[in-house]
């Protein structure tokens, strides 16, 4: 009899907690991941740690290298590092009709993507290293330069590539 009664207020405390863990998510924040109708193309405003990074899946918590890719049907997709977006737009089949916005270390502003400069050795939240600066100045490479090095994996996330960075810069 004490054995039936234990396992029956087992199964009700358990009911209980599933119940609540789904009633917490339920009412929890939700996250943007991606934005539709965007026909302007323009970019959007990212409100920090409510929208999401479409390549990693982390929260967007700093704007500094942050960038947009919207599809010819208006749809809008975030990420918080540049070498992240080329990575995930990279087998997309809209990838040469994209509009893509970066968010620039120099002026602070949002820029067409394919006119910004880059770094190759910044400090960004994936460690890939590519900053967007609207200036031309020393050592900055063009949106070309910049994809086809993140998809040789010539950027700051590996190793051997970061150390002779830092050796020859």
């Amino acid at each position: 009899m004490k054995d039936i009664v234990l396992k029956v207020l087992f199964v009700v405390i358990f009911i209980f907690v599933v119940g609540f863990i789904i009633v917490s998510n339920h009412n929890a924040s939700k996250t943007v991941v991606v934005v539709e109708g965007n026909f302007e193309k323009k970019p959007l405003e990212i409100v920090l740690g409510q929208y999401q990074d479409s390549d990693c899946g982390m929260d967007i918590d700093d704007i500094s290298y942050a960038s947009q890719v919207i599809a010819p049907d208006g749809k809008t997709w975030f990420f918080h590092d540049h070498g992240g977006m080329v990575n995930w737009l990279k087998d997309k089949k809209f990838a040469k009709d994209a509009v893509i916005w970066v968010y620039t270390k120099d002026t602070k502003k949002w820029i067409d993507g394919y006119k910004a400069h880059y770094s190759v050795n910044d400090q960004t939240p994936m460690r890939y290293g590519f900053g967007a600066y609207e200036n031309p100045k020393e050592n900055l490479i063009d949106f070309q330069q910049m994809r086809l090095r993140m998809l040789r994996g010539e950027n700051m996330s590996n190793p051997a590539y970061s150390k002779y960075i830092m050796e020859n810069n």
